[in-house]
């Protein structure tokens, strides 16, 4: 027979019966269908000494991005594209993560608390962050080998292997198993 509440299922564990001397464990109540609000400044999750402190200052204070500008052309007309140097940001920390898919750079920026703060708390599509990548291929590796070169000086990277661009290689292992 099921328990109908909580005070039943916990004589339920017991057969219905308590065992002589023995008290029921009590905890702190909790409450999954709660509202809350979590008030967070971006600016601060961008904690100074670390890698993405530094991609975040260089993009926003030494870069030159002025090359990105021409290729867009929603002057007048059209809907508004996102900042270059948001995309950058977002893009140059995932690939100093080994995050090279524009589908998980694009979770990454709905869940991850750094990926938010680079973004102002925007989620590119990952066909955004494609495009981009590929209409801006040369201009993004060399922007990437600048800030991996001022950061190597400041001690900021700890000789992690660091991805540039994702590679995909054929391979005729999946076809032996399905030949079995």
């Amino acid at each position: 027979m099921a328990c109908e509440s909580f005070a039943e299922s916990e004589v339920c564990c017991y057969n219905g019966v308590l065992p002589p001397n023995k008290s029921l464990p009590r905890f702190k109540h909790y409450n999954y269908d709660q509202d809350t609000i979590v008030v967070l400044n971006y600016q601060e999750q961008l904690q100074p000494g670390t890698f993405e402190h530094a991609v975040h200052y260089l993009i926003e204070h030494k870069l030159d991005l002025s090359v990105f500008h021409p290729k867009y052309r929603n002057d007048d007309t059209g809907r508004l594209a996102y900042d270059p140097a948001i995309l950058l940001k977002i893009i140059l920390f995932a690939y100093s993560k080994g995050i090279t898919s524009s589908r998980e750079i694009q979770w990454c920026c709905e869940t991850n608390i750094i990926f938010k703060a680079l973004s102002c708390d925007t989620v590119p599509h990952f066909t955004t962050l494609a495009k981009f990548v590929s209409l801006h291929a040369d201009e993004i590796e060399e922007l990437f080998e600048q800030i991996l070169l001022v950061c190597h000086e400041q001690g900021l990277l700890g000789n992690e292997l660091f991805a540039i661009d994702g590679c995909k290689m054929s391979s005729d292992a999946a076809k032996k198993w399905l030949h079995l």
